[in-house]
């Protein structure tokens, strides 16, 4: 039987087939490859070695040195072959995490959009017709659809925190310093992070503890905190300007959902946030773009080369001629904007906005590449101006039914505590169980320990089979037929995204996560059963459900 790490591969590069997303990769390992180092991992691991991360793939952007692949930034001609990996990529393989390759990007991760590449445009991982998100647009993507456990990003100006938001998953921004960034092509090197993607809190937590430096930047004697609950500060409804529709309404219901958990709701004006914001791009701070890879353009520009991306090409050569007094101007107004922007944030625990006000299409981006990137950036861009560490959470979907982000910004080194604010934001998600983790029945407990709530007991809609399986312990297989099908009994639970997560992660065949069809003609997540599982098993569609199969 192959070993847990092989098994995870080979499910990956399946994936990696079945969702047909090829500009989501720019260097991908043979398969064959992925697989030795899987067989040598596992048996590490079977002879008694500590790899806390064994079984798990990621993923590196695309300006990350994974050493034996090409590092690109998604310039073709800029390629060289790094002979070791940066040193967040060699903590994690250390710990027993497996590199499956590197993703694409927005050219010199220079962009919000995901779509300056000359690899490809990288779709949204659930709306092909929308953007994914850059910089780290491949990496986001990847985690997203499934392919891997977590991914590497960078976020200069929110590249590890919009792509989150607009496929569903998780962005942790670090403080700047935590996380090295030796063996990153620099975007602007005194801003730039090295962040984590991932599907839930605890496995993008978990990524970051191992790539964090203890020789990194020192950690400074923060202020007690004041007793009390937790503050959350929220600007006024003007000052988050024009969001796309429902987006407010999507906000507010993550305001509510903090204070129903007990924080106090606090308003600050989020002037100075916005200013700054403006400045990242607009003032002379793009000069440092220039500084990383400017005269390399230049070169290209000049022998004709066609593998830049013009819009991404014209930001960094108008950056060449900025002068250096206005960059001192601008260093003197930042400041100014800083200390406004702490003031305003006063005692709060964190300040909660949007990740971003909108998320466009491809045709939208395509027809406005400055403007729509812009806007994009309107929330994120100032973090790192002043110095502040960001968490970056699904809460809840937008009218259009697509993910809806937010983000939970503090101080510098707050970084867990962002994280535990965070959690408190994690949607309850509702599930469909028909067998053995029904109330009473031997898997209900892992329910239970996982913090689900009953809420209901139902039936699906008349388009079921249900059959028992030969399994241990004994439980039955749910198969959707359409035409010819009953309504079976059903319980359904609410738990959170972390926890559907570890279900789904222990999740054993025939067994899949699915969407169940209830009797109302609502749909919610539910354990479905492959059906090359059925033949041979005793269809009991009959009984009406699991419970009065066993007690006929």
């Amino acid at each position: 039987m192959p070993s847990p790490t092989l098994t995870r591969v080979r499910q990956a590069y399946a994936r990696i087939e079945a969702v047909d997303r090829p500009e989501v990769w720019i260097g991908l390992r043979p398969q064959a490859e992925a697989e030795q180092e899987a067989r040598a991992i596992d048996a590490r691991v079977a002879a008694g070695e500590h790899l806390p991360l064994a079984g798990k793939l990621f993923a590196a952007k695309g300006n990350i040195d994974v050493a034996g692949l090409p590092t690109t930034a998604a310039c073709p001609a800029y390629a060289y072959t790094p002979w070791e990996d940066a040193p967040v990529v060699a903590r994690l393989r250390t710990a027993g995490a497996l590199a499956l390759g590197t993703t694409n990007l927005d050219q010199f991760a220079t962009g919000l959009v995901g779509t300056r590449s000359p690899h490809g445009a990288v779709r949204n991982a659930l709306d092909p017709t929308r953007i994914s998100g850059g910089s780290s647009s491949g990496s986001a993507v990847a985690v997203a659809l499934g392919i891997v456990d977590f991914a590497l990003g960078t976020d200069t100006a929110g590249s590890g925190r919009v792509p989150a938001a607009f496929n569903g998953i998780v962005g942790l921004k670090p403080t700047r310093g935590l996380v090295p960034t030796t063996g990153v092509v620099p975007a602007c090197a005194s801003l730039d992070c090295v962040t984590v993607f991932a599907r839930t809190l605890p496995e993008a937590e978990q990524a970051l503890a191992f790539m964090a430096s203890p020789s990194g930047r020192e950690l400074p004697a923060l202020p007690q905190r004041a007793p009390g609950p937790w503050r959350i500060a929220v600007p006024p409804r003007a000052q988050l300007g024009e969001l796309d529709e429902g987006w407010a309404e999507a906000y507010e219901a993550a305001v509510e959902r903090l204070a129903a958990a007990g924080a106090e709701i606090r308003h600050l004006d989020l002037t100075p946030f916005t200013d700054a914001a403006a400045m990242l791009y607009e003032g002379a701070f793009v000069a440092e773009r220039y500084t990383a890879v400017g005269s390399f353009i230049d070169k290209l520009i000049a022998e004709g080369d066609t593998g830049l991306d013009p819009t991404v090409a014209g930001i960094i050569t108008r950056a060449r001629d900025i002068p250096a007094h206005q960059l001192y101007a601008d260093q003197d107004r930042l400041a100014a904007l800083r200390t406004r922007a702490l003031t305003q944030l006063g005692d709060a625990d964190a300040l909660l906005l949007p990740t971003a006000p909108g998320h466009p299409t491809l045709a939208e981006v395509a027809a406005d590449p400055l403007g729509a990137n812009a806007r994009l950036g309107r929330f994120t861009n100032s973090t790192n101006l002043f110095d502040l560490a960001a968490v970056a959470v699904p809460a809840g979907l937008t009218p259009a039914g697509l993910p809806f982000g937010v983000m939970l910004i503090g101080p510098a080194f707050t970084d867990e505590r962002l994280a535990r604010l965070a959690r408190l934001l994690q949607p309850r998600l509702r599930l469909a169980v028909v067998g053995a983790h029904l109330s009473g029945q031997p898997l209900n407990p892992q329910l239970l320990s996982l913090g689900a709530e009953w809420e209901r007991t139902t039936a699906t809609a008349p388009v079921y089979r249900l059959h028992a399986l030969s399994t241990a312990p004994p439980k039955p297989g749910l198969v959707h037929v359409g035409e010819g099908g009953a309504a079976v009994e059903t319980e359904v639970w609410r738990l959170s995204a972390e926890g559907l997560g570890q279900l789904l992660a222990a999740l054993p065949r025939p067994m899949v996560l699915g969407q169940v069809e209830l009797a109302d003609g609502t749909h919610a997540p539910g354990f479905l059963c492959e059906p090359d599982a059925l033949p041979g098993t005793t269809d009991i569609t009959a009984y009406g459900g699991w419970r009065a199969y066993l007690n006929h």
